[in-house]
């Protein structure tokens, strides 16, 4: 089901304005990547970019365009793993936060 555009305004509002819930859209993006699901985890990272640094921004320091930066992270793209690493990097650094993993067993 798609997202509706007044869901995603009422998300990247409530990312602006509460710190908490936008370190916790960077970490479900990372979960969801490293799980496995580069669709779901280059979703979350487009909604967090689009609430925090811009494309434009991350396109910036990553010393690419920003259509460049748009067609990685679009449902389509396919990433280096090279290139997820310094976007997750960067964010990590404007969110000034150190992401770790963290060792669970896996449900049965």
């Amino acid at each position: 089901m798609p997202v509706t555009r007044k869901f995603r305004a009422t998300i990247l509002s409530r990312a602006e304005s509460d710190p908490v819930f936008r370190r916790q859209m960077l970490i479900e993006a990372v979960n969801e990547l490293l799980a496995g699901d580069l669709e779901a985890g280059k979703a979350m990272l487009r909604d967090y970019i689009n609430a925090t640094i811009t494309f434009q921004g991350l396109a910036k320091k990553l010393k690419k365009s920003d259509k460049s930066v748009h067609r990685m992270l679009g449902p389509r793209g396919n990433p280096r793993a090279g290139n997820i690493v310094e976007i997750i990097k960067i964010l990590q650094s404007y969110e000034r936060v150190k992401l770790r993993v963290e060792a669970h067993k896996a449900a049965a």
